[in-house]
């Protein structure tokens, strides 16, 4: 491309008359306007020098309206709430271990707690106990009672 003129200059021939060049008088109120004080300029801060600003697309003003609240620095727990919520749609969770992000009501919980009390665990003294006339109707010659009752436990040493 050929290289064009940086300043345009429009040339005025004198053919034109100079009423064609001179603007409308304002409308409005024709009083005279107040001298407004002009303050004494203040010396620059060296710390914070004043930059030019380019107005330009892509600089350093940004569009009015636009959303920034991406961009926001949030708080750790907003951040690790919404992490968790990310995660929790990215990764399939085995129902196994699903079942424990939700808590028990309190009526299933009784209901559940009745059912585990009649298969709570003899105490020692009354396996002790147990032990004691199981040997003794062994001893006797009688039939055995029953073997030891059923019970629930829990881990993984029993």
């Amino acid at each position: 491309f050929p290289s064009r003129p940086k300043t345009f200059t429009a040339v005025v021939t004198s053919t034109f008359s100079p009423s064609v060049f001179t603007m409308a008088p304002k409308k409005g109120s024709k009083t005279a306007k107040k001298a407004v004080p002009t303050k004494a300029p203040t010396k620059a801060d060296p710390l914070f020098p004043s930059r030019p600003r380019s107005f330009n697309v892509g600089g350093a003003i940004r569009p009015a309206g636009r959303d920034l609240s991406r961009f926001v620095r949030w708080p750790k727990y907003v951040r690790i709430q919404r992490q968790r919520a990310v995660l929790y749609q990215r990764l399939k969770v085995p129902p196994s271990i699903n079942q424990f992000t939700k808590a028990i009501g309190k009526n299933e919980a009784a209901s559940v707690f009745n059912l585990l009390n009649k298969y709570r665990p003899e105490t020692a003294a009354a396996k002790k106990q147990r032990i004691k006339e199981t040997a003794a109707a062994v001893a006797a010659g009688k039939e055995a009672p029953a073997k030891v009752p059923h019970q629930i436990k829990f881990g993984l040493k029993h």
